[in-house]
C-alpha cells in the first residue's frame, strides 16, 4: 500500500518590506524540522488524526480541522475535472505554534495539499495547486494572500505577482545570510493583526514602499545585498502591529548594536527575525531573544538560513503511520 509523508517548512511573511506580497521559507542551521508534517494512506473512510506538540491548541472536531478542508477541496476539483479520488487517513502532525507568525495555517495547507497532489499522481501543476493553497489561507486569514504558501511550497524567497500565472517568482538569495528567529510564546491571530492596521495609508508611505520593494528586488539581482538590507524597513505594518508584541523595540536596539542588518516582525508577529552577516551574530541575537523576549514555556528560538528546497514529498512504510 502507497504512504506518503510531505513536510513543510515555516516561513517569514513580508519579510518587513514587502507586505503581502513577499516570503521567505526557514530552515534551522541545526536540522531542526521547522514545519508541519501530513502523512497520507489508502482508507476506506475519510479520517484525519492531528499528533504534534501544537495539536492540542487546535479545535478537537477534525471537520473543523483545515487539512479536512484541504481534503474536500481537492476532491471537489478533482470531481470537477473527472479525475478519481478514493478515501484516504491523514495525520497532521503539527509542529508549528498557530497565531505565530511563521505560517503555521500555511504549512498545514501546503502539507496537505503537496500529499493529497502527490497520491493521486500529481494531477495539478504548481501554479494550481498554489491557487488552491491561497483559497484555503484566505479561509483563515479573511483574504487571499500567497506570502506564505508560496515560499513554503517551493522553497527560497518569492515576490507574489498578481497574475494568474506564475503566481510567484523566485528572488536571489544571500547564502551568508543567517535569520535569528524567536517566537515568543503568545499567539496573534492574523485577523486581528490586519484589523489593528489602517484601511488607507498616506502617498508618502506608498512611495516609499514601492521604492524599497524596487529597491531590494533590484539589489537582491544585481548581488548588492548591502543594498537590499538597506531597505528592508516595515512602513507598513509594522508601526501598529508592534504595539501587540512585548520587548519588541528593546529587542530591535540590542540586534542593531549586536550588528543585525534588519530586524522586524514575522508576518502577523508575535515571530521576530534578526537579519545577520554571520552565524556568529545570530547566535547572539537568538541568545538574547530566547532570554528576553520569550514570555512563556512555547517559546523557542532558532538560527536559520532560505532555504532552496521547500516542501518535500517522500515515501514511507504503511506500517509506519
Amino acid at each position: 500500500m502507497k504512504a506518503l509523508r510531505a513536510f513543510a517548512p515555516a516561513s517569514i511573511g513580508n519579510v518587513s518590506l514587502g507586505f503581502d506580497v513577499l516570503g521567505a521559507a526557514l530552515a534551522p542551521v541545526d536540522g531542526t524540522r521547522l514545519g508541519d508534517e501530513v502523512e497520507i494512506k489508502a482508507a476506506e473512510h475519510f479520517s484525519l488524526d492531528v499528533l504534534g506538540p501544537f495539536a492540542h491548541k487546535l479545535p478537537g472536531d477534525a471537520d473543523s480541522n483545515i487539512v479536512t478542508k484541504c481534503y474536500h477541496y481537492f476532491c471537489e476539483q478533482m470531481e470537477k475535472a473527472g479525475k478519481p479520488t478514493s478515501p484516504v487517513a491523514l495525520t497532521l502532525h503539527k509542529n508549528l505554534p498557530i497565531g505565530s507568525g511563521l505560517g503555521s495555517s500555511a504549512s498545514s495547507i501546503v502539507a496537505a495539499f503537496a500529499a493529497l497532489n502527490a497520491y493521486f499522481g500529481n494531477p495539478y501543476d504548481e501554479d494550481t495547486l498554489l491557487f488552491m493553497m491561497g483559497e484555503l489561507e484566505g479561509q483563515i486569514s479573511g483574504s487571499v494572500h500567497y506570502d506564505n504558501v508560496a515560499p513554503c511550497y517551493l522553497g527560497g524567497m518569492t515576490l507574489m505577482t498578481g497574475a494568474a500565472a506564475p503566481l510567484t517568482l523566485s528572488l536571489p538569495l544571500n547564502k551568508d545570510w543567517y535569520y535569528a528567529i524567536c517566537y515568543s510564546g503568545i499567539s496573534v491571530s492574523t485577523s486581528a493583526a490586519r484589523d489593528i492596521l489602517p484601511k488607507q495609508v498616506d502617498m508618502a508611505t506608498a512611495l516609499t514602499f514601492g521604492r524599497q520593494l524596487g529597491v531590494f528586488v533590484h539589489a537582491l539581482h544585481a548581488g548588492d545585498f548591502s543594498l537590499a538590507a538597506s531597505v528592508m524597513k516595515d512602513v507598513i505594518a509594522e508601526p501598529y502591529r508592534k504595539s501587540l508584541l512585548p520587548g519588541f523595540d528593546d529587542a530591535r536596539v540590542y540586534s542593531e548594536q549586536a550588528g543585525a542588518l534588519a530586524f522586524g516582525i514575522s508576518g502577523s508577529g508575535p515571530t521576530v527575525f534578526a537579519v545577520c552577516p554571520t552565524k556568529e551574530q545570530a547566535d547572539d541575537v537568538a541568545e538574547y531573544l530566547t532570554k528576553h523576549y520569550i514570555q512563556n514555556e512555547d517559546g523557542f528560538s532558532h538560527v536559520c538560513q532560505i532555504p532552496t528546497q521547500g516542501t518535500l514529498v517522500t515515501d514511507v512504510n504503511v506500517t509506519d503511520i
